[in-house]
């Protein structure tokens, strides 16, 4: 074969060779939204990971395909808008990355987690579900001191008036006498686990260990309180169930803070508590 022959066979190898890869690059870009494209394949995985979420009602692929269509064509609208530099959906963005961030990290782990029946119960034995009743005294978070002397002067005069040495009934001076949602029922406030209950609330009423014992006077976040312990539900009333799941969440917790820590202790952290006011 003469060179010229040669160089002809070679280009038009080329030019097939070309004209092939053009073809399957434009077979794997399934659709293109505005200059965007949506390859088959980030469609099948896509997909893929929807059939997960798939309950009652497969969608078929055409479907899927233009509801992806229709987000990404959100998406670039948004942009135009000029929502991705808005703090607001800033701030949601963030949380996304920070859920996101812990499910990488820590999801094999809590994954790991199992709570025994025997760890169940020994955590029930030091964190009991308890019922209260209380008198109370409102304090919005943002009270002046003078607004806080006077709900403390108010729970002050109840318990001397009315409750010392067991003047009267808790239940009708609640009734009387306390705020709050509680008081219509004589401040009973049923049956509560630990993590239901302000952890000073919780404290004090384990604290008088005997049903009937009343306390003195405490404050927590909500306002002033004297809590009356009226009942600890025994192990084998408990739901079981439950208490594991009281378990599992403070297992989890500890995960996460020892993960959290780790990153601070990496961290440079400045912080200036005295600009916060309680």
């Amino acid at each position: 074969k003469s060179p010229v022959s040669t160089w002809i066979i070679l280009g038009s190898a080329l030019l097939v060779s070309f004209a092939f890869g053009k073809t399957l690059q434009a077979a794997t870009e399934l659709a293109k939204i505005n200059g965007q494209s949506i390859t088959l394949e980030d469609f099948n995985r896509r997909y893929q990971e929807a059939e997960k979420l798939f309950q009652l009602k497969r969608a078929s692929r055409k479907v899927f395909l233009e509801d992806l269509i229709k987000r990404d064509l959100a998406i670039q609208e948004a942009k135009k808008e000029g929502l991705d530099k808005d703090p607001e959906v800033i701030e949601r963005m963030n949380a996304v990355l920070y859920q996101s961030l812990l499910t990488k990290k820590l999801a094999s782990e809590f994954e790991d987690i199992h709570v025994s029946d025997s760890e169940a119960k020994d955590y029930y034995a030091k964190n009991p579900e308890v019922r209260t009743s209380q008198i109370f005294v409102g304090v919005r978070s943002e009270a002046k001191p003078d607004e806080v002397k006077k709900a403390l002067q108010k729970i002050k005069a109840i318990q001397e008036e009315e409750l010392k040495d067991g003047k009267k009934n808790f239940s009708e001076v609640a009734q009387r006498r306390s705020e709050g949602l509680t008081a219509a029922m004589g401040g009973d406030i049923d049956y509560q686990t630990k993590d239901k209950l302000d952890p000073l609330y919780y404290e004090t009423a384990l604290k008088l260990r005997t049903p009937g014992k009343v306390s003195d006077i405490i404050k927590t976040q909500f306002g002033f309180h004297i809590v009356k312990l009226t009942g600890i539900k025994p192990w084998d009333e408990a739901d079981h169930a439950m208490v594991k799941r009281l378990v599992f969440e403070e297992k989890r917790a500890q995960i996460y803070e020892h993960y959290m820590s780790k990153l601070r202790a990496e961290a440079k952290v400045q912080v200036h508590s005295e600009l916060l006011k309680d």
